[in-house]
């Protein structure tokens, strides 16, 4: 992101880059649970607040500390409320902005409440989003239980997975290709141990391969379940609770934690001799990105906005947005296509920015405020004095809070300033750039596109920029459990915000895929900046000066126009790597091997007249200003060092790039010469002699208006 904020400033553009903070959300509670040994149930909500804001404080300063080391270029690090300052998103104005928006949408009649089968996770407490539903491939049984057929009494066999929810079959379905089970057409299922009547029917969700092909349809063992039921419109029965335990509807497994009523369910049917055989499959699980528990399917009354019916308008503004690279934009088009159900707003957790809801405690009339304030409807009276419905003044406030992406989706719509700026925002809206990771495409880029539809009708951004993950050096995710992570603060320490920096690009395009880390190769990268600093320290023995070029000199200008051309287009691009690449091949490459080596002499003035050796001196300084101004975004402490040393005392960061340039046809040369160099340096290798050592060789005829050069460098014989 740094980068970007840089070139586009070299560039000539205004830009706006805040520092902003995430600072809500589940991941913030589960961890103050831990470090604080405290539960979020069993102490007041006010206390567990304060704590959550102890431990923001704390992690907050360390990462503002490495994003300082780093060498962000923040347009300011202090908190503030003007474009360009620092936001954290539980920060009371930033609350009071996502609690707009939702008012907004709630007067649009694009909110809604409603008792809906939810994705549930036990562990967390809380109703959660299908994106934030990580899977695992696991191990489990495939238990075959023996069904019978109400009308014949004939025994059928269905595999599940899901034993312990067969108290909730509704149906029981055949492929309609599947000739074994068409006689059962119209006919009817007893469930084991339920002894529950349910149909049977052909449905082309069963799979004739699985199992025996008879499929039992349960509320809700997975999302196919859900989907069939609401098709066939099929009410569902829950049996198991909001604490992850078995309930009424279980029978006699009433009050068993899930695991333990699958355990006693297939010990029940192998005793009553209505298991026929167990074998082990691999089953992907859908669990709880954050908790990794597995999640369940419940009924709970929550609060939804609407997306499933806005498919095609979503589609429609991904395609008005330019993605870099354009293959990622196809993992936001797979997952709008995958939603099946709306968005669940709502979470029982505490810190977040709270729904502004107040409920009439006689008629049950839901109190929307006016837009413009921050307001806790748990801890504070609603902003009417009687109900609007039925004229009582007894109120309770809503005491849950909001999807934490809920809020992280008005970051661009904040940092415009659409609060404290109308102008800017209208001007401004929509953001040039969104870059993010390719994990939260579902969540971050998804959710803000939904709300940009709903409140602009248009995209939130003209750009996208997904990138992939950084993993260890064998390719794998850094975890914490594995033992693999890399600290950045370490890092920074040992090698430096440059070397960190230039490593990120050097290793490999992280927006086609994920690149390797390790101290190893992170010190590898360094060396080109080593090697660049002593060619610095080199051409800083000269004075800068003006001159006529020498053809030597013109081709190597020719093929540093020819560079700046490539890097800033690249730079246009966002294709950081590529840039970096062609920098670090051209310096070491091109420039120091061959045309350093080519005017060292002429640059001392031995053996060449005062015009040649100021003609030198004049070509080494313009090239190494143009490669350090090329290089500023990505390596900012070093160049801006050596700048200021040699060319100061104004900051390089404050310089455009270098667009008037020299004539680039001079490039049309330089095959001839480098294999020229590199035929007498493998000749003298070859014989066995030092370079420092005559040869007798020929100038190629093209090269001979650089023969003085080529001589003193070769010591080719006359």
């Amino acid at each position: 992101m740094d980068i970007m904020a840089r070139t586009r400033r070299m560039s000539g553009h205004n830009v706006l880059f805040p520092m902003g903070l995430d600072k809500n959300g589940l991941p913030i509670e589960v961890q103050t649970e831990k470090e604080f040994k405290i539960r979020i149930r069993k102490v007041p909500r006010e206390t567990f607040l304060e704590k959550c804001k102890e431990l923001l404080t704390k992690y907050g300063d360390i990462s503002l500390d490495s994003f300082k080391r780093l060498g962000l270029s923040c347009n300011s690090w202090q908190k503030g409320y003007e474009i360009g300052s620092r936001y954290e998103t539980d920060d009371p104005e930033y609350r009071k902005l996502t609690q707009s928006t939702f008012i907004e949408m709630w007067r649009k009649g694009l909110i809604y409440q409603g008792s809906r089968t939810t994705n549930f996770c036990p562990e967390c407490q809380t109703a959660i989003s299908d994106a934030e539903i990580d899977y695992r491939e696991r191990h489990t049984d495939l238990s075959y239980a023996r069904f019978k057929v109400k009308e014949t009494g004939e025994p059928i066999t269905v595999a599940t997975t899901r034993p312990e929810l067969l108290s909730t079959v509704k149906l029981l379905i055949y492929n309609p290709e599947d000739e074994r089970y068409r006689k059962l057409t119209g006919k009817h299922g007893i469930v084991p141990i339920f002894g529950l009547e349910v149909p049977i029917m052909a449905h082309p969700y069963a799979k004739p391969e699985f199992g025996t092909g008879l499929v039992m349809i349960s509320s809700f063992g997975d999302y196919a379940d859900i989907r069939l039921l609401r098709e066939l419109k099929i009410e569902p029965t829950y049996a198991i609770d909001s604490g992850g335990r078995m309930n009424e509807h279980a029978g006699a497994y009433k009050g068993m934690r899930v695991p333990e009523a699958r355990a006693e369910i297939l010990k029940d049917l192998e005793s009553n001799n209505l298991l026929v055989k167990r074998e082990k499959v691999t089953h992907r699980e859908p669990i709880c990105e954050r908790s990794k528990t597995p999640i369940e399917f419940i009924a709970m009354d929550e609060i939804y906005l609407r997306q499933t019916e806005y498919k095609e308008e979503l589609l429609r503004l991904s395609e008005e947005t330019k993605f870099y690279i354009p293959e990622s934009r196809q993992i936001l088009v797979d997952w709008v296509n995958s939603l099946t159900m709306d968005w669940v707003i709502s979470r029982r957790r505490y810190y977040g920015t709270e729904i502004p809801l107040w409920y009439c405690k006689n008629c049950d009339e839901a109190v929307v405020p006016e837009p413009g304030k921050y307001y806790q409807p748990w801890k504070e009276p609603p902003p009417i004095k009687e109900c609007p419905s039925c004229g009582k003044t007894d109120f309770v406030g809503e005491d849950r809070i909001f999807d934490t992406w809920f809020d992280s989706c008005s970051s661009e719509i904040y940092i415009l300033g659409s609060l404290w700026d109308t102008k800017f925002f209208d001007k401004n809206f929509p953001c040039d750039m969104r870059p993010q990771g390719k994990e939260i495409v579902r969540s971050w880029l998804y959710f803000t596109l939904l709300k940009s539809l709903h409140l602009f009708g248009k995209s939130p951004f003209r750009n996208v920029w997904i990138h992939m993950h950084v993993v260890d050096e064998k390719g794998e995710k850094m975890s914490k459990s594995l033992g693999n992570v890399i600290n950045p603060q370490d890092v920074l320490k040992k090698y430096g915000a440059d070397t960190f920096r230039i490593w990120s690009c050097l290793e490999g395009d992280i927006a086609k895929g994920d690149i390797r880390c390790s101290m190893n190769r992170i010190e590898g990268q360094s060396k080109f900046l080593t090697k660049f600093w002593n060619i610095a320290r080199f051409i800083s023995l000269f004075p800068v000066a003006k001159s006529q070029p020498t053809p030597t000199d013109n081709w190597i200008l020719a093929e540093v126009s020819s560079l700046t051309r490539a890097v800033i287009k690249k730079y246009e691009e966002y294709a950081f790597s590529e840039a970096a690449t062609l920098i670090r091949d051209f310096t070491w490459n091109i420039f120091a091997a061959h045309y350093l080596e080519m005017v060292k002499t002429r640059a001392y003035g031995d053996g060449f007249s005062p015009e040649e050796r100021t003609a030198a001196r004049y070509t080494l300084h313009s090239c190494l200003k143009t490669i350090l101004l090329l290089l500023a975004p990505v390596a900012p402490f070093f160049t801006d060092s050596i700048w200021r040393q040699l060319y100061g005392p104004k900051s390089i960061h404050l310089e455009r790039f270098p667009y008037r340039l020299w004539d680039t046809n001079a490039t049309e040369i330089s095959p001839t010469l480098l294999e020229f160099n590199s035929r007498v340096w493998n000749t003298k290798k070859s014989e066995g002699i030092s370079l420092k050592e005559e040869i007798s060789i020929a100038i190629p005829a093209r090269l001979r208006p650089m023969a003085k050069d080529l001589t003193s460098m070769h010591h080719i014989k006359q």
